[in-house]
């Protein structure tokens, strides 16, 4: 089957899934109501707001725990936030706020990585989206300025790795770092100042530039030279290999330039996106769920990666609104709709294998992390597309 007619045939066949009605199932829930009642099996267990879930191994049920400074810790607040906004139910917005004053000491200490963003954006950059509560803003105001401090005007990117220039050999960029360029561009049009948003203007530019292959899939890593700015290496960390399309990476940088283009309306950052977009959808597999790495030599029976499909979905439904051509903008929606019902299917809900929302994802397949397990980002982005799409068909702003 060509791999257009499958498209169609996916969304067609699952889209009623996405619309809350789909026969094949035996509980009929939506899928946004199916992650509420997900989450609050999570929150049941969790005994305080120091205890942040981040994954839970295939085969078993428990989350694995981390606190406040593992970088994926703004992620189980963040899906808090987006409860809420779904629920509209007060409970759901105290447990996001406790979760998310646990991070408050990040904003105000010396930065460890670049995940800043991922860490308080995806939490208080949440909260303060559905609350105004003008205490959220000074903590996200501080941890712009934190963030920045990474930044290397003569590499011209922020510095996502420190404890790793030694044994990299420099200065050096993973592309995971565009998603949290959100934080600097929302800090300087919100009291911040002028340099955060020249600070991710040139991150995203000087990526663009040096990040990608000519067929537009991207390195994981870039080290530059701390002297000269110069690239010096190009490599992989948490892809198959150095030279391959490892999917997570490909779909934050899908995500990432998006969001810049939303945040600056520099229309060569939307055609970068649908460039990047393009060479990851025209290698999916069937059911529009990624293996871990485009190029793993295991393929067909190498890990999935949900996180990554739940990631570009989400990238995809914000995309489609920015394109003028209809039958390209349309294209887009309705691939992301048909990656949702396919990840709202009973193979990749996680349903009563655990109280997670989905399966199969991969975090770290080279040092053999987090591999067909449950991960708690993705199930972030689930959600977010889950609502990003509930919008969207209700004329709804993004």
């Amino acid at each position: 089957m060509k791999q257009g007619s499958l498209w169609v045939t996916v969304f067609l066949l699952n889209a009623i899934w996405i619309a809350g009605c789909n026969p094949a199932t035996t509980d009929n829930k939506q899928p946004l109501d199916y992650c509420v009642e997900q989450a609050g099996k999570t929150a049941a267990v969790l005994t305080n707001d120091d205890s942040i879930p981040r994954s839970i191994a295939h085969g078993q049920t428990n989350w694995r725990l981390v606190d406040y400074k593992d970088w994926t810790s703004g992620f189980w607040p963040g899906i808090l936030w987006y409860v809420y906004e779904y629920t509209k139910d007060t409970t759901w917005k105290t447990k996001a706020n406790g979760f998310s004053q646990t991070l408050k000491p990040l904003a105000f200490s010396p930065a460890y990585d670049h995940d800043l963003g991922f860490q308080l954006y995806c939490s208080f950059g949440n909260g303060l989206r559905l609350t105004g509560d003008t205490s959220y803003k000074r903590i996200l105001l501080a941890t712009a300025d934190t963030l920045a401090t990474l930044f290397n005007p003569t590499v011209g990117t922020i510095l996502s790795w420190p404890r790793e220039v030694q044994n990299l050999g420099g200065h050096n960029t993973i592309i995971d770092n565009m998603i949290n360029l959100e934080l600097l561009f929302w800090a300087s049009k919100n009291g911040g100042s002028q340099r955060l948003y020249d600070i991710a203007v040139q991150h995203a530019n000087t990526t663009m530039k040096n990040h990608f292959r000519p067929d537009h899939t991207s390195y994981h890593v870039v080290v530059y030279d701390t002297i000269t700015g110069q690239p010096i290496k190009k490599q992989t960390h948490q892809g198959y290999a150095d030279a391959s399309m490892w999917a997570r990476g490909q779909s934050w940088a899908i995500y990432g330039f998006t969001m810049c283009f939303r945040e600056t309306r520099n229309q060569e950052y939307l055609a970068f996106a649908q460039q990047v977009a393009d060479v990851y959808l025209k290698n999916l597999p069937e059911d529009g769920i990624p293996y871990w790495d485009f190029n793993a030599p295991d393929i067909p029976n190498a890990p999935k990666d949900a996180s990554a499909a739940a990631v570009t979905a989400s990238a995809l439904l914000e995309l489609s609104t920015f394109i003028t051509d209809t039958a390209k903008a349309d294209g887009y929606r309705s691939k992301a709709e048909a990656m949702l019902a396919s990840l709202s299917t009973a193979q990749y809900q996680s349903r009563e294998v655990n109280s997670a929302f989905l399966l199969h994802c991969t975090g770290h397949k080279p040092k053999g992390g987090e591999i067909d397990a449950s991960i708690i980002y993705g199930d972030y982005y689930y959600i977010e597309a889950l609502l990003r799409l509930k919008k969207l068909k209700e004329g709804s702003k993004l």
